[in-house]
C-alpha cells in the first residue's frame, strides 16, 4: 500500500518504519520542519516535504500523526490541497472522529495504544491497534494494515478509544512520573536508582497478572500511620514540596479505595 504521514514526531516514526519494514511503501513525509521530514524520510526511503501542496495524491492512505491540537488544521490543509478520496487517518487516542469527519468523507482512526520514544523500537506485535472509521471498505482497509503489524487489532468507537487513552495516561504517564519522582528521591540521597528496577519489573507483572487492587501494598493500605508521618515529614525536610502533595493525594486516595473494599 501507498501510505503519506503528516507528521515527523515519536509516533510517525515507529509507525512509518514499522509499516515500511513489512514491506508498505512510505511516499511522503510532511512536516513544516524539512529537515525533520528528511530524517524520517531517509529511514523510510520517502520524500520528504513541507508544503502540503507537494504531497503526492495518488497515496491510498494518508496517516495523520501529530498533537491533537494540530490535527484539525492538518485536515484543512490536505482538503483544500485537493485531497478527494484518500482515506485519511489520525493516530490520536482522545481526538474524536467527528474532527475529520466534517471536513472529509473518508476519514479514520488508527490509533495504536503504546508509549513511544525515538530511542526504543516499539514491539509491534504485542501493541494494540484501534480503528475506527465511518465507510466500512476503509474499516477493511484499516484492520488489514493494522493485522499486518499487530497481533491485538480492535474495532473501537471515539467513545471508548477515549476511556482507553484517559486509562493510559493513569498507567503509564502518571507512573512514569512517579518514578521520576523516585529517582530523584534517591539521587538526593546518593542511592542508585537502579536498585528500584526490580521493584518496578515486579509491580507492572503483578498488574498484568492480577487485579491491581487485590496486590496493593504500603503504609498506606495498611493504614500505617506512623510510617507515613515519617515519610511525609522526610519531604518536608528534603524541602521537596510537591512530591508531598503527590504523597499525600495518593495515600489519601489508596485508603479511600480499600476502606469501600473493605
Amino acid at each position: 500500500m501507498r501510505i503519506s504521514f503528516i507528521g515527523s514526531g515519536k509516533v510517525a516514526t515507529q509507525l512509518a518504519t514499522g509499516l515500511f519494514k513489512i514491506g508498505h511503501e512510505v511516499v511522503d513525509i510532511f512536516s513544516p520542519n524539512l529537515q525533520n521530514a528528511q530524517t524520517l524520510a531517509d529511514q523510510v526511503l520517502a520524500k520528504p516535504v513541507d508544503s502540503y501542496s507537494l504531497l503526492d495524491q495518488a497515496v491510498e492512505l494518508v496517516i495523520i500523526a501529530v498533537k491533537d491540537q494540530a490535527i484539525e488544521q492538518v485536515i484543512q490543509a490536505l482538503v483544500a490541497c485537493g485531497f478527494v478520496d484518500t482515506c485519511i487517518v489520525h493516530t490520536s487516542g482522545s481526538t474524536h472522529l467527528k474532527v475529520l469527519e466534517k471536513y472529509y468523507r473518508r476519514s479514520g482512526v488508527f490509533y495504536p495504544l503504546q508509549t513511544f520514544s525515538f530511542e526504543k523500537k516499539v514491539d509491534w506485535k504485542t501493541t494494540p491497534i484501534f480503528v475506527e472509521a465511518n465507510d466500512h471498505r476503509d474499516i477493511v482497509t484499516l484492520k488489514s494494515v493494522a493485522a499486518e503489524i499487530s497481533k491485538e487489532v480492535y474495532l473501537y468507537n471515539s467513545e471508548q478509544r477515549l476511556s482507553l487513552h484517559l486509562a493510559a495516561v493513569f498507567a503509564c504517564n502518571f507512573s512514569n512520573y512517579c518514578y521520576d519522582i523516585s529517582q530523584q528521591i534517591v539521587e538526593q540521597q546518593g542511592v542508585d536508582f537502579k536498585l528500584l528496577y526490580p521493584l518496578i519489573l515486579e509491580t507492572a507483572n503483578k498488574a498484568t497478572h492480577f487485579l491491581p487492587q487485590t496486590v496493593q501494598t504500603g503504609p498506606a493500605v495498611r493504614h500505617d500511620a506512623n510510617i507515613l508521618a515519617l515519610q511525609e515529614s522526610l519531604l518536608q525536610k528534603n524541602e521537596q514540596y510537591e512530591f508531598l502533595k503527590v504523597y499525600e493525594l495518593m495515600s489519601e486516595q489508596i485508603q479511600k479505595r480499600h476502606d469501600k473494599k473493605d
